[in-house]
């Protein structure tokens, strides 16, 4: 059996919310699943996702749909970005953004 993990359509007309399911490659798209994973909220942003779970299906060769990967992607790099390098106690190096050119 091919595991696909993807998104499944829930919420009302202009308001989606999907689930994150790992399902069968052959089940409709808001069909049958094996396993709930998590949910994304794509007005807001909101993507909640058991990374456990998640690492899990992987493991065992579950694929992610490609819209699912672009979004946990973007997700993971705004973490990183929120992430604060470690301040230099010395100030910036010689070759610092801040520091003048001589020309």
């Amino acid at each position: 059996m091919a595991v696909a993990i993807r998104f499944s359509r829930q919420g009302k007309k202009r308001s989606p919310f999907y689930r994150i399911v790992a399902a069968d490659k052959r089940c409709a798209r808001d069909g049958r699943f094996i396993e709930l994973l998590g949910t994304y909220h794509p007005l807001t942003k909101v993507l909640k996702i058991d990374a456990e779970r998640y690492d899990k299906w992987l493991k065992v060769g579950a694929r992610p749909s490609g819209t699912l990967a672009a979004v946990i992607r973007r997700v993971n790099r705004a973490a990183a970005r929120d992430i604060k390098p470690p301040v230099n106690p010395a100030g910036p190096g010689p070759g610092a953004a801040g520091a003048k050119k001589s020309a």
